[in-house]
């Protein structure tokens, strides 16, 4: 292995793809532009597709990098970086909320009300009904959390769609993952309220125990 940056071969990072945290996939080798990782074949990426790995950056941080999925056999997988790896703070990636409203525009479509799942300050995780959606749309998000409202364009990662059968036929229920880079002003409104959330959800925890 010739950067430094890397864990040892055999170390465990985390890896997002479409999407979705996939923590425990292990290094089985890497160069300054390449890493093989080792990762049930469920959970194996496609080829072709981008993905992020994450591991531990001394004292309160962790190396990002980003990924072209170059070629997959069995359960490795052959990730070809985009750039060097870059430090970024924990906070970005710490996540809260759950049920605030959410309105997503889009060229071409009506405005679709939904619900936050939960929300970082880099993505977000939405549930809406009867829309349509696919991974690479980019779309207008505005929430309300609290008492402070932030908008941002948003680009959808991941889209999974799941209608109502029984006891009747009904609406079509999406679940939506999108990234985004906020100014620096709604990425403050988003630190705080996830900070209270957090808090929260710890002091209720602690008063039902």
């Amino acid at each position: 292995m010739s950067s430094s940056l890397f864990p040892e071969d055999g170390s465990r990072v985390e890896m997002e793809a479409e999407g979705d945290i996939r923590p425990g996939v292990r290094i089985v080798t890497a160069t300054d532009t390449a890493v093989t990782v080792s990762l049930p074949r469920a959970h194996m990426p496609l080829k072709g597709s981008t993905v992020i790995l994450r591991w531990a950056a001394a004292p309160r941080g962790r190396y990002v990098v980003s990924a072209i999925v170059a070629t997959t056999d069995e359960n490795r997988a052959e990730l070809r970086l985009t750039g060097a790896p870059e430090i970024v703070q924990n906070r970005l990636y710490v996540r809260g909320g759950g049920g605030e409203p959410i309105v997503m525009t889009r060229s071409g479509h009506p405005d679709a009300i939904g619900f936050i799942h939960d929300i970082s300050e880099r993505a977000v995780r939405a549930h809406f009904t009867d829309v349509e959606v696919r991974p690479g749309h980019e779309v207008d998000l505005r929430a309300q959390l609290g008492g402070d409202e932030v908008e941002f364009t948003a680009t959808v990662t991941k889209a999974s769609a799941m209608r109502q059968q029984v006891p009747v036929r009904g609406p079509l229920s999406v679940e939506m993952v999108a990234l985004y880079d906020p100014s620096e002003s709604d990425a403050k409104i988003i630190r705080r309220y996830v900070m209270r959330y957090q808090l929260m959800m710890r002091t209720k925890t602690a008063e039902s125990a």
